[in-house]
Formats: structure tokens, sequence, C-alpha cells
């Protein structure tokens, strides 16, 4: 017989890392970070650590049905023992971990024949028992978790964390791509346009870095110079995550269900009247708007796979949104998911987010395996949790940094349409991780001095 489960307030904190870093070394430790908690959306932190169990796919597994590796998680989601409370905090238990991107090979025709640079699993989820929630909202904190579980989890936070070798590169950054590289897969994509392939592609670019230390300290400094919030951070062995995304995929409440996908970016502006001009811009402009408009389009109609007929509804389009280091313009999709239809069934229907492939869907997959030379792993795939009472909220992994065995990559990306051009898109990739190439880069001692 299983304990039941319990609400145990907990001391409010206006940042998780504190909490998190006494967790961190803990078998599963995993943080869903809510790093700008005034953004849309931005407004739990969810910690945990020793799951009940680990479930991963392996791209190298044998091809099998399509929708295998969600079921297999759903059912290892129907294996959570307790009973839960009434509660509305928006997890009780159930399923925390990633997706990648190339796990969208599974769901439509893909050959999947770019290079595996990152090792990692194609998914890597914990069924896991217990949390501590904040809500920077109403300035509170929670530790959810049976009474034996509790007394687990706070023995664990009172336990002095281990010293760690402090993170730090061991060489630059290195593209995989030349700029004329970039640009010659740039017109490749145009005369896939020009040909009525397709209407939009998302092209992104890989740098990779040689590094030391621990990941942890990594993340301290990503989220130092861009918080979003949407982040999180799961490591695990030699390999991890390390995400900054601003940009919600799909989040899944009793039955109703939002994405917000981000189309159209500006840096922002070193003053006040170049940043207001740059955000002017951004709103203003046919195409970034345009291109907001066809991934909306892609959107309703993936979510119309799974929604109640009728329901999926635009409630914004095309708002601005301003973060750290660069202007978005962001909308909303709605829709109420049939009563039928599970939160993981959501989750295949729509991925990967079309905010990152492009428009229509499954050819701009293709266009994208042809011309990027090696796959995309967890960046452009998705971050986030499933609770046992289907609710869910995830991520889009842009702005993510991937470790693998001593290597750290980074993508930047950016949607292209006919009158995109070359040179702007190129700088665009670069704008949106620089200043995470630039953190990274800076050592612990000089962020210590900031």
């Amino acid at each position: 017989m299983t304990s039941p489960l319990e609400i145990t307030p907990l001391p409010y904190r206006s940042s998780p890392l504190e909490t998190f870093a006494a967790l961190r070394h803990r078998p599963g430790a995993v943080l869903l970070d809510s790093g700008r908690p005034e953004a849309p959306g931005g407004r739990y932190d969810i910690l945990s650590s020793d799951p009940l169990e680990t479930f991963e796919t392996q791209h190298r597994d044998s091809a099998d049905e399509r929708m295998a590796p969600f079921a297999a998680q759903k059912a290892l989601l129907e294996r959570l023992p307790h009973e839960v409370p009434d509660s509305d905090l928006p997890f009780l238990g159930g399923l925390i971990g990633y997706w990648n991107y190339d796990l969208g090979h599974r769901l439509e025709p893909i050959r999947g024949s770019a290079a595996t640079v990152a090792d990692l699993p194609d998914s890597r989820v914990g069924l896991y028992d217990w949390a501590i929630i904040q809500d920077h909202h109403r300035r509170e904190a929670w530790l959810v978790a049976s009474a034996p579980r509790r007394d687990q989890v706070l023995a664990w936070l009172d336990a002095s964390s281990p010293t760690t070798a402090p993170f730090r590169l061991t060489g630059p950054f290195q593209p995989e791509q030349s700029r004329e590289d970039y640009l010659a897969r740039f017109e490749a994509v145009q005369r896939y346009i020009r040909a009525g392939d397709c209407y939009q592609i998302n092209l992104a670019q890989r740098f990779s870095a040689p590094y030391s230390g621990d990941l942890w300290h990594a993340y301290l400094r990503l989220r130092r110079a861009t918080p979003t919030p949407f982040a999180g951070f799961i490591a695990w062995d030699d390999q991890g995550i390390l995400s900054l995304s601003p940009e919600r995929f799909l989040h899944c409440a009793d039955g109703h269900v939002e994405t917000r996908p981000i189309k159209g970016t500006r840096p922002r502006g070193r003053t006040e009247t170049e940043d207001r001009a740059l955000a002017e811009a951004l709103t203003g402009s046919v195409k970034d708007r345009a291109e907001n408009v066809m991934i909306v389009d892609l959107l309703r109609n993936d979510l119309g796979r799974v929604c109640h007929p009728g329901s999926v509804r635009v409630p914004q389009l095309c708002a601005l949104e301003s973060y750290a280091n660069v202007h978005h313009l962001v909308s909303v999709v709605t829709g109420e998911l049939d009563v039928e239809r599970s939160p993981l069934e959501l989750l295949a229907a729509a991925f990967p987010g079309g905010s990152i492939t492009g428009a229509p869907k499954v050819r701009a997959m293709q266009i994208i395996d042809e011309l990027e030379p090696s796959a995309r792993s967890t960046y452009c795939g998705s971050l986030g949790y499933v609770d046992v009472r289907g609710r869910m909220d995830t991520s889009i992994a842009i702005r993510t940094a991937v470790a693998d065995r001593g290597t750290l990559h980074l993508w930047g990306g950016g949607g292209l349409v006919a009158d995109s051009r070359g040179e702007e898109e190129y700088t665009e990739t670069l704008d949106k991780i620089r200043h995470l190439m630039e953190a990274l880069t800076t050592s612990d001692e000089q962020h210590a001095k900031e």
C-alpha cells in the first residue's frame, strides 16, 4: 500500500538555483526554471530528482510503430503509484524530461540522413513521484511528496553539496559551416521555395567547443546572460541539456491547449531610442508578420488533429515580446483537447514544433534533413513535464546548449521565405546565440566580479 501524496509549504525563494544546487548531484536531477517569471507563462519552477524509473528512446533502435515512444511513456506515466490530492499546482508527479527534434523522424517520412554529432537518446524521461514547486505570482513554494519521500528530500536539501571543478571552455567555438557554406544552403532553400516545394524553411547552423568542469556552472552563466521563462537543466553521466528557451511549445491543463509560436526577431538596441526603433521595425515588418502567420496556420492544423472540432482559436497574433537580448513576435493558438486524446498524443501530433521547421511541415523537415550537415539533437526539440492528471507544459528548445562527452554544441537558426536576404539571415543566426557563446567564454572569476 502506497503512502498518500502530501503538499508541504516551504520557504519561498525568488530563484530556484540555491535549492537545486543541493539536489544537483542526485540521480536524475532536473530543473524546469522560470528564469524570467514576469514573461507570459513564466510562473512556476519545478525541481526534482531520483525518479522511480527512467525511460530512453535510442535513435539506433530498429524502426517500429511511429507512436511507440509516446505509447511507452504513457504506459510509464500510468504506473505512478500515488493517488493525488485536489490541487491547482501544475505538477503532482509524472514525467519530466526531453524529446529530441530527431524524434520527429519517427513521426514523419524523414530519412534522417544527417550526421549524428551529439549522441544523446532521442528522448529521456523520468517518472517522478515528488517535486518542489515555486509559484512566482503567489510567491509561495511547496514540496509535493509522500511523507517518507518528504523526509528523504528534506535530508537531501540539508546535506552539503560536493565541490566540483569550475566550468571552462578548453577551446573556442568553431562553426560547422563557413559563411559561404551557409549562403550556399540559403540559395538551395530559395530554389525550393521558387519551385513551390515550400513557403518557409527554418535553416540552422551549429557551433561547437570543447569544455571541462561542471555543466551546472555553465548553466548559471547562461542564465545570467539571458533569463527566459522556459529554461531548463538536465545532466547525466557526461551528457546534458542547458536550455534558455523563451518559447512555449504546448501547454495543456484541464483539456485547454495553448501554444505560443515565436517567429520574427530583432536584437535589442544599445540605447532606448535604438531599442524602440528596432522593436517598431519588427512589428511593422511585412516579412516577419507573414512568417508568423504561416506558422500559426500550421499549428492550427496540428492542434486540429487532436482537438475538438471547431475549438481551435488564435487569440493573439504577432504581438511584441521583449527579452534580455532580442525582441520577438509571438502569437497564441488555443484549442480544447478531445476527451479521448491524451497530452502525449497532443505532443506527438504537433511534434516537432512548426515554428522551427517551416511550412508545409513534412517537406520542410525533409529539406532541413538534406541541407543541414548534422542532426539537431535536442536543439528545436522540447523540454517539459506531463503530469499524472493529464497536465503538460513543454518548451521549444531554442537557445539551447547540448553537452556530449566533453563537447558543447550550440545552434542558431531562422525562418527563410521568398524575400529573405542571405546576409541578413546569416547575421540573425549569430545574433540569437552570440550572447550565449560570450557567456560561456567568460570565466567564473569574471562573472563573480560583475
